[in-house]
């Protein structure tokens, strides 16, 4: 398995959220005793140099990051691998056209211990994924194919995990199912499930990954645990989430 700066719990577990800023990010740090990959995303940098000046002061006090694209724009996904290859931060978000570019550049800088992520969405049909999540590629028609080809594309790209995004939380409960099967049968050691996912339906949508032998899962929960107010992540949502998580592994 990859040689990660991750902190899952039990090995098993990490949570991937967004905070407003560093002091916030501590805090919910601090709230996941160390489980948590702080999001930060590419869409915020004007550059990439701003990017990994932002990146490399979050991993000097947290020692991993997540590199984001930005609501799941494909157009940061150069950016995204860019400040990934001069950081290697611990995780990098990749849309699916965009992960062996991004596995290229980490490993050009000889960098191992970065997970990438590759983005496919649902379809509707348990089984069928879409693929064409990329820059140019998202604005043709969709290109829905098996999921276990899907997967063994993303191999090929030399990536890690599938994100599974809009899954809109329990409504696409059914097709996370297929996803963790053939992420499983693939030999893949991570899992992604994201979108709409909660302090209600975290459980269940954790359960489903952990009724599998993947040895980590990395559930991505965003707005719902963002207070519209001040713009903070809620610390206590996340403790709610890490007291699940110690119940379940």
């Amino acid at each position: 398995m990859l040689n990660t700066r991750i902190k899952f719990y039990n090995g098993r577990i990490a949570l991937n959220v967004l905070a407003k800023d560093l002091e916030n990010a501590l805090a919910v740090n601090e709230a996941a005793e160390g489980h948590a990959v702080i999001g930060l995303l590419s869409k915020k940098y004007d550059t990439v140099e701003e990017g990994v000046k932002e990146v490399e002061k979050y991993i000097e006090k947290l020692g991993a990051v997540s590199v984001g694209l930005g609501s799941g724009d494909p157009g940061q996904f150069e950016k995204a691998a860019l400040i990934a290859a001069e950081t290697d931060p611990g995780h990098v978000n990749q849309v699916f056209t965009g992960a062996g570019y991004a596995a290229g550049a980490l490993r050009a800088r000889q960098f191992s211990r970065t997970y990438i992520n590759v983005l496919m969405s649902p379809t509707g049909q348990p089984g069928k994924v879409k693929i064409n999540t990329g820059e140019l590629s998202s604005k043709t028609v969709d290109a829905i194919v098996d999921i276990d080809t899907a997967v063994a594309m993303l191999k090929d790209m030399k990536a890690h995990s599938v994100k599974f995004f809009p899954m809109e939380g329990l409504k696409g409960a059914e097709e996370l199912k297929e996803v963790v099967k053939a992420s499983e049968r693939a030999g893949l050691e991570l899992i992604e499930p994201t979108g709409g996912i909660d302090t209600e339906n975290f459980e269940e949508i954790v359960k489903i990954c952990l009724n599998s032998n993947i040895p980590r899962i990395m559930p991505h929960i965003y707005g719902s645990i963002i207070d519209k107010k001040t713009g903070l992540t809620r610390t206590e949502d996340i403790k709610k989430m890490y007291e699940i998580i110690k119940k379940l592994v």
